[in-house]
């Protein structure tokens, strides 16, 4: 599904295409694929997105891993849609899921937003979130992906301060996007 409330789903699918060769584990309620030849985890919690946290605490006990080692990659209504905020720890915000999240594990884990707040008006939040982007919306959608896959592992390779030294720019929409 192409909901806003999917886009971390879908920049996590898209890491694992870039990188993964073999199938996701399901080891507990939530999916792991390993990056061949490095340390890191993908994964993504099978339970509910508002209880995001249970998944995550377990994933972080069972492989001994400090908050600030995780990468949560999260929609975010509060910001327009195509822009990234790389950010080493904070609050929920808005978000259900984080707020689930910051009361498993706490705020100190660093996360990628990606906004995916149109230009339409919405009367319920929960409604707009989990319905599909609108025709003219997509568009700004793939270059969101790439450039969230982009940010991640821009993370990867050269720490937190540097991606978000390049990532947390407001960059210009392609000439064809804007007409």
């Amino acid at each position: 599904m192409a909901t806003r409330h999917n886009v971390g789903f879908m920049v996590v699918d898209r890491l694992a295409s870039r990188h993964c060769g073999g199938p996701w584990a399901e080891p507990g309620p939530y999916r792991l694929c390993p990056l061949p030849g490095r340390p890191e985890l993908l994964a993504q919690p099978l339970t509910y997105m508002n209880r995001s946290g249970t998944a995550l605490l377990l994933l972080t006990t069972t492989y001994a891993l400090t908050p600030e080692q995780v990468l949560v990659v999260v929609d975010d209504i509060d910001l327009p849609l195509g822009r990234l905020r790389l950010r080493p720890s904070g609050g929920p915000g808005s978000h259900n899921g984080l707020r689930d999240i910051v009361d498993a594990i706490g705020p100190a884990f660093p996360r990628l937003r990606l906004g995916v707040r149109g230009d339409e008006p919405w009367d319920d939040l929960a409604d707009y979130v989990t319905s599909d982007f609108e025709t003219p919306e997509l568009p700004a959608l793939e270059p969101l992906l790439d450039r969230a896959c982009d940010a991640v592992e821009h993370v990867l390779a050269k720490g937190l301060a540097a991606a978000m030294n390049e990532f947390n720019r407001v960059v210009d929409p392609p000439p064809d996007a804007a007409s």
